[in-house]
């Protein structure tokens, strides 16, 4: 069901949109017409995302630089956000990053600033905009997780647990604000062809090795596009990565064999 007719006008807030699949959303939202706000780290990158967005739409952007996991930080761009753009209608939680490790190997000091970014910043920015869509009863929240979130492999196991934290949230969530007129929809892609991974995986194999599951990051952003305005419950995908997380579920011995195995290319 579809609660709005199009995008157009539509204060769209993507966090994470310097690059990746947070940059191609904000292109697919401009091409709609929505009134795009770019957020993430990267000052040298927002402003081509946004000058971009204004060229799709035929109408003003905006750029604002956001280190989430600062609560400070976050508090003033949201700010910003309100007194210069406006009320915002839909927010995309897309800011976050992984590092692939063996747990036991794993710095510490990454992992807090991973649940930092990933969960405990993603909170803070959502409550403040959530409270202002409930005095309007309108909105929608759009939380990109993972397949990790699903189904953990082998040397995933604090950015999956993050990722667990998004869905678990997402859920609740979506159960609290429906009957104040929010909609919320989790996203949990395999691995997609972006820089995610010159991060995640410094060796550069992982995506070479995962060759048939890999998306790209301009047909998943269409589709999550087109979410925007309904009551989707969920986006999954490959569908192929979304049936094995059914097997993990239902089966899961044979979910431990497929995400020790098939699915275990790091």
């Amino acid at each position: 069901m579809r609660f709005w007719q199009d995008l157009n006008d539509k204060i769209v807030v993507v966090t994470g949109g310097s690059a990746g699949l947070g940059e191609q959303i904000c292109y697919e939202a401009a091409k709609r017409g929505a009134i795009v706000v770019v957020c993430a780290r990267r000052i040298n990158l927002i402003g081509k995302v946004k000058e971009h967005c204004e060229e799709l739409s035929g109408k003003e952007a905006h750029s604002f630089q956001l280190d989430i996991s600062d609560p400070d930080n976050v508090e003033h761009v949201i700010d910003r956000i309100k007194n210069e753009v406006g009320s915002v209608d839909i927010l995309v939680n897309n800011a976050g990053f992984g590092v692939f490790d063996d747990f036991l190997d794993a710095d510490m000091a990454v992992a807090r600033n991973m649940f930092n970014v990933n969960v405990l910043g993603m909170m803070v920015f959502t409550q403040r905009i959530a409270v202002e869509m409930a005095e309007r009863n309108s909105g929608h929240i759009i939380n990109i997780a993972s397949m990790a979130a699903k189904m953990a492999t082998p040397k995933t196991s604090i950015y999956s647990a993050t990722k667990f934290a998004v869905l678990g949230f997402s859920n609740a969530l979506r159960l609290e604000l429906k009957p104040l007129g929010i909609a919320v929809t989790t996203v949990n892609p395999g691995p997609i062809s972006t820089n995610f991974f010159d991060h995640a995986d410094p060796s550069g194999n992982y995506l070479d090795s995962v060759g048939m599951f890999v998306l790209e990051p301009e047909k998943l952003a269409g589709e999550i596009v087109q979410s925007m305005g309904t009551y989707k419950r969920e986006i999954n995908r490959p569908r192929i990565m979304e049936g094995a997380a059914r097997f993990y579920t239902l089966l899961p011995h044979v979910g431990d064999f497929l995400a020790g195995s098939i699915f275990n290319k790091k």
